[in-house]
């Protein structure tokens, strides 16, 4: 139960762990298992490598993880944003594990047992340091706690005694969570062994060292002569189609779409509360005011306002309240404030500050439960358990008379301060904790039985509030709705055509607004909650149509929705407006560039590139590697880099430069290493063999695009 404490300890850390070593999690051979399923075309995800991926699978592996994640983060539930991002890192990281070990497989990469066992016993990888099995004496991870604790385990779950059931019930978040880092070292030792070998074919040279010291370190000094292309109007340039399709095949790579999106047009309608509404909320949260101010139980006056802060009637953390009223905390009194509200989120609010202390924000502790056939029972028994303390027994040698380990454990206050809901007994327990003193043992009678509870330390005192807070959201009556429904359906009713859709928005007050790129892997249209079945309808619908009304976000949003283009996975068509935008751009810039080159040749310096209109001024350090600013039009110019790099001190440009917004000529005036650096051969080598690693580090995204990736997440979630 130590191991508990110590993990609760690090959840901040182990979150980062848990995104760094998704890798390994996911490969579950479980998740394989769909091939068996090939018949179940509903059941189907997506697809990978020609593998189908079944619904229940990617659901329970989802469920897995995301127990991990509410263990480490002390956390009850995840929101539903949260959950999305979740299920995509799950989603995108199989993905990755999946592709990663077949091509492994073809290579002969493989992690055994061995290797694993050596890396526990040498407790030197970052990732074991974030388990509880970490020596405080020696701030290493011991191989021997590991071991201890999954025999302590096994031992309790495979018992029929209640106790050690219980116990193993304790037990099991950290050892499914041991479970996780050892699927990870798996994965991590894969992966380091791919990326490796794949290293290992990249190399560098001497001769390619010293290039790239000079491109990086030789500064050049020129006078520039520019010709911006804005200094041509685009409508003197003419750009044919056949101007258009030469551009496309010269950059048809960057066209390529990896999959298929749809563009939308929506109407989408959110309901909002009329002025009789929030009348109404205030009148009733007035009411609930007077009630709370008197109440003798205030949980119970919170509880029937259907407040969103639930009461748990213990002091809690101000962090643990909505930061809106964790920031009034320390101004008001002990009392009830009057109804305020907070445009932030659209709610009333009422505090009732119950009281004030100083609390640990952690507490060391150990036990032993006490249960019989009946309470009166346990309470004997408890007795006789608390005066051999008092008498001077060993607690641990107590505890495992009565099946229990009695080992120390902390409680923090994320295990409780997070709680919906708190029963009188964990009520009294956890207060029993927070308020005892060091080395005070007590004998807790609870409503089943008895707790003896030895506290050993107390950490971080901090301020603690007890509020009890009433946060109701302003919103719109069943009538409101009703009002506003009408409305929305009989403007839905009269769109056949995103002609009508748009032009009946007018009349009936509405604005029409457009998405682009929606793909199978999103949650949501235009990021409003609850709207997967609108998503759905999107990638079944043609060209042209117009879907049905729906009900989404919170119950307080509608949403009607125009298919008005299917862009298919592959390479964009050159007429595609975004595409074709891009070409005629390109186009008029060659063209420009075509005219101002015509004008600018003959000249062989600078003050003849004046005269022809150029622009004058004087750029300085200019590097091969990195492409040069230029300020008088504003814009990077690689290009320039690269032909000033090739021109000799003292020498004119042979030709003119075409840019990316501008036609140059140039006089190189010097040329100079930089002051103070020094060149290292090994050094520059090892910064070239860098570097060529990093060109060749998007190799995931390579494998991946020829994985024959399906995604059909949207169906299901």
């Amino acid at each position: 139960m130590a191991a508990l404490g110590k993990i609760r300890s690090k959840g901040t850390i182990l979150v980062l762990i848990i995104a760094l070593g998704l890798f390994a999690f996911i490969a579950e051979e479980a998740f394989r298992s769909c091939n068996g399923i090939k018949g179940q075309q509903s059941q189907q995800i997506g697809e990978v490598l020609g593998e189908k991926i079944n619904y229940q699978d990617f659901q329970k592996l989802v469920d897995e993880y995301q127990d991990v994640v509410k263990f480490t983060m002390q956390r009850d539930n995840l929101n539903e944003d949260e959950l999305n991002q979740l299920k995509d890192q799950v989603w995108q990281q199989y993905i990755a594990n999946t592709v990663m070990e077949a091509d492994a497989k073809k290579l002969g990469l493989t992690v055994t047992d061995e290797e694993i066992e050596n890396i526990l016993a040498q407790g030197t990888n970052p990732m074991l340091m974030q388990t509880p099995f970490v020596k405080q004496e020696t701030k290493r991870f011991d191989v021997n706690s590991l071991k201890q604790f999954v025999d302590e385990y096994n031992k309790a779950n495979s018992s029929n005694n209640p106790q050690m059931q219980q116990q193993a019930e304790q037990m099991r978040p950290i050892y499914n969570y041991w479970l996780f880092i050892e699927k990870n070292l798996r994965s991590q030792l894969l992966a380091q062994k791919y990326q490796g070998l794949l290293a290992s074919c990249v190399l560098s040279n001497k001769v390619e060292a010293k290039m790239a010291f000079k491109d990086e370190n030789e500064e050049s000094q020129i006078k520039l002569a520019s010709l911006a292309y804005s200094t041509i109007k685009d409508s003197e340039i003419k750009v044919e189609d056949s101007d258009l399709k030469a551009k496309y095949d010269e950059l048809k790579a960057g066209f390529k779409q990896a999959v298929e999106s749809r563009d939308v047009k929506y109407v989408d309608v959110q309901i909002l509360a009329s002025a009789a509404d929030r009348n109404a909320i205030a009148k009733e949260m007035a009411d609930f005011q007077k009630q709370l101010a008197v109440a003798e139980e205030p949980a119970q006056v919170v509880s029937k306002s259907a407040s969103q802060v639930p009461f748990i009637d213990l002091p809690k953390s101000k962090n643990a309240y909505p930061s809106d009223i964790a920031e009034r905390l320390d101004s008001i009194g002990i009392g009830t404030t009057g109804v305020t509200e907070n445009k932030a989120d659209n709610t009333l609010n009422i505090i009732r500050l119950i009281s004030k202390t100083s609390l640990p924000d952690s507490v060391e502790y150990r036990q032993i439960q006490v249960g019989a056939a009946s309470v009166a029972e346990a309470r004997t028994k408890a007795d006789s358990i608390y005066k051999a303390l008092q008498g001077g027994a060993d607690f641990e040698v107590l505890a495992k008379k009565y099946g229990q380990t009695g080992q120390k454990v902390w409680l923090t206050n994320n295990q409780y301060e997070g709680a919906n809901t708190m029963s009188v007994d964990n009520r009294q327990y956890i207060e029993s904790l927070l308020n005892g003193t060091v080395g005070e043992t007590k004998n807790l009678e609870l409503s089943q039985g008895n707790v003896i509870l030895q506290v050993l330390d107390r950490r971080a005192m901090a301020d603690k509030y007890n509020a009890a807070v009433i946060k109701k959201v302003i919103d719109f009556r069943k009538d409101t709705r009703a009002a506003a429904y009408n409305k929305f359906s009989e403007y839905v009713t009269k769109c056949t055509s995103v002609e009508e859709l748009e032009t009946n928005a007018k009349k009936y007050g509405y604005k029409v607004q457009e998405q682009t790129g929606l793909t199978t892997g999103q949650h949501t249209v235009a990021n409003v909650r609850g709207t997967r079945e609108a998503l759905k309808w999107i990638f079944s619908a043609k060209e042209g149509e117009i879907s049905p009304l729906y009900e989404c976000g919170d119950n307080d949003h509608m949403m009607v929705v125009a298919l008005t283009k299917v862009r298919p996975q592959g390479y964009a068509d050159y007429k595609d407006p975004n595409v074709a935008d891009i070409l005629k751009r390109e186009v008029i810039n060659d063209k420009k560039a075509e005219k101002l080159m015509a004008k600018l040749q003959g000249v062989n310096n600078v003050n003849a590139a004046k005269a022809k209109g150029a622009k004058i001024s004087d750029v300085n350090q200019i590097t091969f590697a990195s492409p040069a600013f230029i300020p008088e039009i504003g814009a990077m110019e690689p290009a320039l880099s690269g032909a000033v790099a090739a021109t000799a001190a003292g020498k004119f440009s042979k030709n003119a430069v075409k840019g990316n917004s501008g036609v140059y000529l140039f006089q190189v005036v010097k040329k100079t290493m930089r002051a103070g650096v020094k060149y290292n051969e090994k050094t520059q080598e090892q910064r070239c063999r860098q570097s060529s690693l990093q060109y060749v580090g998007n190799f995931m995204q390579d494998l991946i695009s020829k994985a024959g990736v399906v995604d059909n997440r949207y169906l299901f979630f």
